[in-house]
């Protein structure tokens, strides 16, 4: 199977991580204001410390994957409708203005390549480097169902107490919620889909 043609961040990734921090810094407190909650309140739903929340709402820090997840469920939605842009979306996503995301931790780069709140289903794009995993709670998956699909490198994802390994064109589907770790053994990059719909 022919890989996705790799995307050079190299350039323009500092651009793209600074803005993308403050949107979502913005969407955060725009969530939870929403529901007149305080920055205890949402420390409380999320499991996140006050201090944390405190901190990423003012863009001070960059949240891990997994934080970024737990913030998206205490809101009751999925981690694409946590990045999306507040601006209305349109059916058609261009690559050009598809939102993304690195997690400061592990460089881990999601990139959303389709998301919009009329349609049900969730498409996104992940590249994650040489010898790096990331690990997702169950209440993540609580909401959602989805799949994992590689088109380059091998991943390891471990869920439900079993291990599979996926080779490019290799396509996963998850079952009961649970903590999954997406994991790349290898020294070269992986890169696979992740497609969802909310249950």
């Amino acid at each position: 199977m022919e890989n996705l043609p790799e995307i050079h961040y190299k350039s323009h990734m500092t651009l793209i991580v600074d803005e993308a921090e403050l949107q979502l810094a913005r969407r955060i407190m725009q969530e939870r204001r929403a529901r007149q909650w305080s920055q205890a309140d949402l420390a409380r739903h999320s499991g996140i410390s006050k201090a944390a929340v405190s901190r990423i709402e003012r863009a001070e820090m960059s949240p891990t994957a997994s934080t970024l997840v737990r913030l998206a469920s205490a809101f009751d939605l999925t981690l694409a409708g946590l990045l999306l842009r507040a601006e209305g979306q349109d059916l058609l996503s261009r690559e050009a203005d598809q939102p993304r995301w690195q997690d400061p931790g592990t460089g881990y780069v999601r990139q959303q390549v389709f998301a919009h709140p009329a349609h049900p289903l969730e498409v996104v794009r992940v590249i994650l480097p040489a010898r790096q995993r990331v690990t997702l709670p169950a209440a993540s998956y609580e909401h959602i169902r989805q799949l994992v699909w590689v088109h380059g490198g091998t991943l390891t994802v471990q869920e439900g107490g079993a291990s599979h390994t996926l080779s490019p064109g290799d396509c996963l589907g998850f079952g009961a919620p649970g903590d999954v770790t997406f994991a790349n053994d290898t020294d070269q990059s992986c890169q696979y889909a992740v497609l969802l719909t909310r249950r």
